[in-house]
């Protein structure tokens, strides 16, 4: 092992989790972290909530001291970009000209902000939200106060509109759904979202789009499809992400939807393995899927970096994320792309519940306000694929735990 070299691409979360699980779990070679952005790696979720909000530092959210990677002989490459990554000879090369030769390869590059492609997009004070450099941005434009703009209601959206609100500005949103998150849970639950944004001062505009962006040399109002002109100080687009693939262009590596992995997250080529944002995983529950989860990338990339050493784990999570927007808390776990029932537990009206999604009879997902213990025993329901009882998932005096025992 201690002969072997191995290459991780995309210094993220996933990335770093799985440099430091190859290192706990023994691995002596030559270990190398190429990240495009100049940090190492850090957490992701606060940038929508504390750091945008100025409440935590960048340090706070490293995965490991800056010193770490050092002391553990972990080679990284900041603010290099991977050109191209052949799986055959084994070989990458990075914008800097620098060649790595590799006996595992690990591709953790995740996902990029979907662009929209209308006029103005590009003008100043139009912001994504993906990197600590754009929250810092933001961050900027928000402590001026004002008005801010923003286009797509998913959570991220969400999370921003909740934290500029809680800055103090005034937030007009648009979205092109009926309701909030309306793909992710439907309109019934999606208002429940909905409906704690108005009660905050959120103005919410549904079934409209982005027409485009006008400003004299910065942004100054979006028209949309329908015709409206809603003027503001900055503006914040979350249209949804896509798979960064570009490293395996033109290779053998096949994708499709993102980098194509089998359960223990091997892509077709031997000795390379994707994991995170970037990776579509054919999970033994849900069938192929990409997940963009934080907690997913630390867990996948655990398990890469353990099939990487010769394991053959099987990634079998049963998915889980979690959202605080002003002073709910909000978890779900599962995958569920369609279902045809859904049972609450709780009161919606009261914002303190859990709701169960359910496609002929099997637990998918599970989405709760104010109610989280739930959502983490509903898990290992989804992950076997139970049909559960659905008035023992109605009563919150039935502990879900007991429901995994009745079906074995």
């Amino acid at each position: 092992m201690a002969e072997q070299t191995f290459a991780i691409v995309g210094a993220g979360q996933c990335g770093g989790t799985a440099a430091a699980t190859l290192r706990e779990e023994g691995f002596d070679g030559r270990l190398f972290l190429i990240g495009e952005e100049p940090l190492l790696p850090y957490e992701r979720p606060p940038l929508s909530k504390e750091y945008l909000r100025g409440e935590q530092s960048l340090e706070r959210g490293f995965l490991r001291a800056p010193g770490w990677y050092e002391e553990q002989g972990i080679e990284a490459r900041l603010g290099e970009l991977v050109k191209r990554l052949d799986g055959v000879q084994r070989n990458l090369v990075l914008s800097s000209g620098e060649r790595i030769d590799f006996d595992a390869a690990l591709i953790t590059t995740g996902s990029r902000n979907r662009r929209l492609a209308v006029p103005g997009f590009d003008l100043p004070g139009v912001f994504g939200l993906r990197t600590a450099a754009d929250a810092e941005r933001m961050r900027e434009a928000a402590l001026r106060g004002g008005k801010a703009v923003l286009v797509g209601m998913g959570f991220i959206g969400a999370e921003v509109a909740a934290s500029l609100r809680t800055l103090g500005l005034a937030v007009t949103v648009v979205e092109f759904a009926e309701t909030t998150l309306n793909q992710v849970l439907g309109p019934d639950l999606g208002r429940t979202i909905e409906a704690l944004h108005r009660d905050h001062g959120v103005e919410m505009i549904f079934r409209d789009g982005a027409e485009r962006f006008e400003g004299e040399g910065r942004f100054e109002a979006l028209v949309t499809t329908e015709g409206r002109r809603i003027e503001g100080d900055f503006a914040v687009v979350g249209v949804g992400v896509e798979p960064v693939t570009e490293v395996v262009e033109g290779t053998d590596v096949a994708v499709d939807g993102g980098i194509v992995v089998d359960g223990s997250l091997r892509t077709n080529v031997a000795g390379v393995f994707a994991a995170g944002d970037v990776a579509r995983h054919d999970h033994p529950v849900f069938g192929p899927v990409r997940v963009e989860h934080f907690d997913n990338a630390i867990k996948m990339g655990m398990v890469a970096a353990r099939n990487m050493l010769g394991r053959a784990e099987v990634f079998d999570d049963a998915h889980w994320f979690w959202s605080d927007q002003y002073d709910a808390h909000i978890q779900m776990a599962g995958f569920a792309i369609e279902w045809d029932d859904v049972v609450v537990r709780g009161s919606k009206d009261e914002r303190s519940f859990v709701a169960f999604l359910l496609k002929d009879g099997v637990l998918r997902s599970s989405f709760s306000m104010n109610w989280p213990r739930d959502v983490r025993r509903s898990m290992p329901l989804i992950k076997a694929g139970v049909r559960p009882d659905l008035d023992a998932l109605k009563d919150p005096d039935v502990d879900l735990r007991t429901l995994l025992s009745k079906e074995a």
